[in-house]
């Protein structure tokens, strides 16, 4: 008796926890759950109602759907911790594969592999649970028929009576959520006419004198993974960037900066790398599979068809990469083309500095045509920790010289369960790394023919941020040639390399239109 007892409160329990638990971490307060779930007073009416050959199949079924219900919730919630959204039943299964990637690539395949076993095991465990126990829950309250309708009675009134303005009594979370997914869900589904429509025209295909104001430089486009907005109240990346604003000063340079809004937060890279290249708004990974299928006009190849030698430099690339063609480059230099023989940082491949080299030494160091090279780098990436070391590029030569460094033997730490305190400063260390990269190669290798872009490619996670924070990075544009700043003048950004508060937005899907137009004469 006191089993079957035990076992139908831990079912109630269990059942009222997946209703009113918010699909939000931050909000998980006591008060959130002293409140009646509406779904469950309805279901104990449905099911004690049913006829007695009918209650345990759609009592099961109901399980299922709760079970269903309960792993999309937890989808919700880790969504919103890493990428500030819910989980897009349409949109977002793609991304699982990068998830694994992530784990593969940072903590081993082996890891991978328990990580994939476990959310199984997982998936089945929490339907099984959830099935049993919305079935003993049925046949408890057909057992006790008229005790279970007057509980449902009184509960439904007490919802009315006591329900005060701003003091929620009763829940209705569960509805809210099945029908905010049941509307992304049909948004999903048209997605890829309404991003036909929005790619159907190109401004610049075909543009005669493509770039012409920018013949006889190199242009590096650089990505630093994770730098956004909330970067620059980091001590750590607020010095950086006021002692390199100095340095670059005292080398020649001028330098423009604003924010770009990222169609991602936390993660999904390449989607915004794929947004400022295309012109397109890439915030899903079936846009990014139709537009690496498409002819789209892409920066690389309108620098390449205006007698730029395109280059991508791809350290976080380990395997083929079939997108790639899509991008037009003349040359694809993947982790393995870099030549680094030192450790891995965490997810990083190769550290920012040594790729930095690489690009150099492959193609800048050696009499060359003007070249544009787009450079996501890789050491600002998720978690933070180790970061290497900066030493003199003298010293760089394969990257052996990493081995000795006392972080290079230090396993990468997860994010989740760490102090948040402790991550943010990290990730300050990291970024600042990443910056100090850049500067430093401007200042060894710049001269007057480089234009050199530096900008995030989205946000940090939640944990860093905070919660409701925007999607906007940072982005500058570095140069000795006055002529080319001039010709920027309209874009009204701030000078220096740290925008201001106040310094303008624009979507990242709209760079490239402002960058060609900016460079290339007008169409007739």
């Amino acid at each position: 008796m006191l089993l079957r007892r035990t076992a139908t409160v831990l079912a109630g329990l269990f059942v009222l926890f997946v209703l009113i638990a918010p699909s939000d971490l931050e909000k998980f307060e006591l008060e959130a759950f002293l409140r009646v779930p509406l779904e469950a007073l309805i279901g104990v009416m449905v099911l004690v109602l049913l006829p007695e050959r009918l209650r345990k199949p759609v009592a099961i079924v109901g399980g299922v759907a709760l079970g269903l219900f309960t792993i999309v919730k937890i989808m919700d919630i880790g969504f919103d911790m890493v990428l500030y959204r819910p989980f897009d039943l349409v949109l977002d299964w793609p991304l699982l594969v990068p998830a694994i990637d992530f784990v593969d690539v940072t903590f081993g395949r082996f890891a991978s592999v328990l990580a994939v076993a476990l959310v199984v095991a997982l998936v089945v465990g929490i339907v099984f649970v959830a099935a049993v126990s919305v079935l003993r829950l049925s046949s408890v309250a057909a057992g006790r028929r008229p005790i279970a309708v007057r509980a449902v009675a009184l509960a439904a009134v007490a919802c009315l009576s006591l329900a005060v303005p701003g003091v929620p009594v009763y829940s209705d979370a569960a509805a809210t959520s099945l029908v905010d997914h049941a509307r992304r869900f049909q948004a999903g589904l048209h997605d890829h006419e309404a991003f036909a429509e929005e790619s159907a025209v190109d401004a610049f295909r075909g543009h005669p004198g493509l770039l012409s104001s920018l013949q006889g430089k190199d242009v590096v486009f650089t990505f630093v993974e994770s730098y956004g907005k909330s970067a620059l109240d980091l001590p750590d990346v607020s010095a950086k960037l006021a002692d390199g604003n100095k340095r670059l000063e005292a080398a020649g340079y001028s330098s423009r900066s604003a924010y770009l809004t990222s169609p991602t937060a936390g993660g999904g890279s390449w989607m915004a790398q794929a947004t400022l290249l295309s012109g397109l708004w890439i915030d899903n990974q079936q846009r990014y599979r139709n537009l690496v299928a498409s002819d789209r006009l892409t920066l690389p190849r309108a620098f390449r068809e205006a007698s730029w030698r395109s280059v991508g430099v791809v350290p976080g690339i380990t395997q083929a990469w079939p997108e790639g063609d899509f991008f037009h480059y003349n040359e694809i230099y993947d982790a393995a083309d870099l030549g680094y023989k030192g450790p891995r940082f965490g997810y990083a491949t190769t550290p920012d500095q040594f790729t930095l080299e690489s690009f150099q030494r492959a193609e800048r160091s050696k009499a060359h045509g003007p070249v544009m090279a787009a450079i996501p780098m890789v050491s600002s990436h998720a978690p933070w920790s180790p970061t290497p070391d900066f030493v003199d590029w003298s010293a760089l030569g394969d990257g052996s010289i990493y081995g000795t460094m006392p972080a290079s033997n230090d396993p990468p730490e997860s994010i989740f369960g760490r102090d948040p305190a402790a991550v943010r400063a990290d990730y300050g260390h990291s970024v600042s790394y990443s910056l100090e990269s850049v500067i430093s190669y401007l200042e060894r290798y710049g001269d007057e023919n480089l234009i050199f872009v530096f900008l995030g490619d989205h946000q940090p996670a939640q944990m860093v941020t905070g919660e409701g924070a925007s999607r906007d990075v940072p982005i500058t544009i570095v140069a000795k040639d006055p002529a080319v700043l001039s010709r920027v003048e309209a874009w009204k950004w701030d000078a220096g390399i740290k925008p201001g508060g106040s310094a303008p937005v624009s979507r990242m899907s709209d760079f490239r239109d402002q960058f060609l137009s900016t460079f290339s004469p007008p169409r007739p």
